[in-house]
């Protein structure tokens, strides 16, 4: 199969999905934070439904140490598709639930948006929430089916998956569940760079390189500085040439030294490394072997 036809398949089976989603569902959902893989949703969403308007809004759960740039293309796409965009605060979750904020050096809110998606599938009463998981992202993610189901407490139970044969989805949920679609599951880090490529999919700057005022870890990553670190007198803060390979919260996610400045050089860059993308950038993933799998089980992505 000539790799343009591998791309193609992907892609179908993206659309395929999305309109079974569509179909199936009352009240869907497409998360959506103007990271290079929900933006690659969106793009298949434009395929699968124009010149209709999506049949379901875009909702981003903001923690408030997202990235300027994310948030700044998230409204300027928006604004391109005119599609609704629905945002629910982090901030306003601790207030309205007394939680407790995270503290340390690097204090990433990733457990406590948990609280806030839980909170606006049962504000909107979603049945199901589109994301842009990708299984090579990190061993939880490999775990899961394209349908996920999610009890009504929000859990997810990696041994309850249902069968997916035949690319056949089962959408039927009782009362209370809620269903994670993952459209992209199938795609690798690298696929995603060559379809952004080929379609031309335009993202924020912060995944090219540029140089950006950084922090080194324990570590040795190279975290954002920014208001939303609790540095110490011993920190320094100087610049570097670095770029993003993924873009969650800045408190959680490490920069990649790095001289791509285009999504070519970002190719050949990917093909010949040997962490994978969630392994080099996520701090909140280093926790334990199991982090991300007991952040699944209590209602994240």
């Amino acid at each position: 199969m000539a790799f343009a036809e591998y791309l193609d398949q992907l892609e179908a089976e993206a659309i395929h999905i999305m309109l079974e989603v569509a179909g199936q569902f009352e009240r869907p959902a497409l998360l959506f934070s103007g990271g290079k893989d929900s933006i690659c949703l969106v793009h298949l969403a434009l395929k699968a439904f124009r010149p209709a308007k999506f049949p379901f809004p875009l909702v981003h759960i903001d923690t408030g140490h997202n990235f300027p740039e994310a948030l700044n293309f998230r409204d300027q796409l928006v604004s391109q598709i005119d599609e609704k965009l629905i945002v629910r605060k982090v901030e306003d979750t601790i207030k309205k639930r007394k939680l407790t904020d995270s503290s340390g050096k690097f204090p990433s809110r990733n457990a406590l948006q948990t609280y806030t998606l839980l909170d606006t599938i049962d504000e909107f009463e979603f049945d199901v929430c589109i994301g842009g998981a990708r299984r090579d992202e990190e061993k939880a993610r490999a775990k899961e089916r394209i349908f996920s189901v999610r009890d009504d407490f929000g859990q997810w139970n990696p041994k309850k998956q249902r069968p997916e044969i035949w690319d056949i989805y089962n959408g039927r949920i009782n009362k209370g569940e809620n269903v994670r679609a993952f459209p992209i599951s199938n795609w690798t880090e690298l696929d995603i760079w060559h379809y952004i490529e080929r379609e031309k999919i335009e993202l924020p700057e912060i995944y090219f390189t540029h140089q950006r005022k950084v922090v080194k870890t324990d570590s040795d990553q190279l975290m954002a500085y920014s208001d939303y670190l609790n540095l110490d007198i011993h920190d320094q803060i100087f610049s570097k040439q670095v770029r993003y390979r993924t873009v969650g919260d800045m408190t959680c996610t490490a920069a990649v030294e790095s001289e791509a400045f285009t999504v070519s050089d970002i190719i050949k860059e990917i093909k010949i490394t040997k962490i994978s993308e969630r392994g080099a950038t996520r701090m909140d993933d280093r926790i334990s072997e199991a982090a991300m799998e007991d952040r699944k089980k209590n209602g994240y992505f």
